[in-house]
């Protein structure tokens, strides 16, 4: 049995989640209090008592979100986890990233908290509100989707930002350009092509002044490799270096989430077992319909973190 650990992205946010983490386990309680102390902010108020349009703002959920998922790591580690000794690979998606390196060691968690801030700040104001848009494109291949894509640039910029698998694309880019890409998917067979009620458009090249803010912010912060390698959104294949890991970081503001390929490569490479770590179900769904040689198990519980250490540890 080999397992790969992945860490959920922002939409899988929920006003309580880690709240019974927090009640349960007193490592869970010190990761949001440094995450809370990182950011000088209560966001652990916020994570758990909402208001929910607070938390689903991009610089809150981000952090939050890494939060949740690395106080289930802390409390499993606590109890006999080593994730270098008993986890193959970790993966994330968009901002589920930083999680994953945060739980690799990559990063301390107080530098996780404080570039998943900034991250979210840049990926906001990057572009003003009303410009971009998002729309998930449902029942086409991705090269159908990249040809419309191309297509509807004339309009502006416009492509892939989210290959999700089973049929789901995710495409970003200009308002008017992602609206006709919307329309030419429906004309070439789509079963829907939706526009997402997202403040920016994430993963476009839009976004570059949000990569070189997280260019800068990088640079400042300690990191040392990962104990197990990450599969890298961009890439869809494992990188250990540090730096290289920094320069794909950078990439992934303005590319493409290839999930798709994250779940293939590890189907292909000897991944039995993924556990999604954190809030939501989210990447185990997808999990399911990429492949289903590969079993999904979420952990956001404490009832879930008991049953995954029966099950990894034996």
């Amino acid at each position: 049995m080999s397992i790969a650990f992945t860490f959920p992205g922002q939409g899988s946010q929920s006003v309580g989640m880690g709240k019974d983490l927090a009640y349960a386990f007193p490592e869970a309680r010190a990761v949001f209090q440094e995450v809370d102390d990182a950011l000088d902010q209560k966001l652990s108020e916020i994570m758990w008592n909402g208001p929910e349009e607070t938390l689903t703002l991009t610089a809150n959920a981000q952090p939050a979100l890494m939060a949740v998922s690395i106080a289930t790591i802390r409390v499993m580690e606590a109890r006999g986890l080593k994730l270098a000794d008993t986890v193959s690979y970790v993966a994330g998606h968009s901002l589920g990233e930083y999680s994953a390196l945060c739980a690799a060691g990559t990063f301390s968690l107080a530098d996780t908290a404080r570039l998943l801030r900034i991250r979210g700040n840049a990926m906001q104001s990057a572009v003003p509100v009303g410009e971009g848009a998002m729309a998930a494109i449902i029942g086409l291949e991705h090269g159908d989707v990249e040809t419309i894509c191309r297509d509807a640039s004339a309009a502006g910029v416009c492509q892939i930002a989210n290959d999700n698998g089973g049929g789901q694309l995710v495409i970003s880019g200009s308002k008017a350009a992602v609206k006709k890409a919307a329309a030419l998917a429906t004309e070439k067979g789509a079963k829907r092509a939706i526009m997402l009620p997202v403040s920016a458009p994430f993963h476009s090249a839009l976004m570059s002044p949000a990569a070189d803010a997280m260019r800068h912010a990088l640079a400042q912060v300690n990191k040392r490799a990962p104990v197990v390698p990450l599969i890298a959104n961009v890439r869809a294949a494992p990188v250990t270096d540090a730096s290289e890991i920094v320069d794909l970081l950078v990439s992934q503001v303005t590319g493409q989430v290839r999930w798709r390929e994250t779940v293939e490569w590890f189907a292909a490479n000897g991944v039995t077992e993924l556990y999604e770590v954190g809030s939501g179900k989210v990447l185990t769904g997808l999990a399911r319909r990429i492949d289903k040689t590969v079993s999904g198990t979420t952990i956001n519980t404490p009832a879930d973190i008991e049953t995954a250490l029966a099950a990894i540890l034996g």
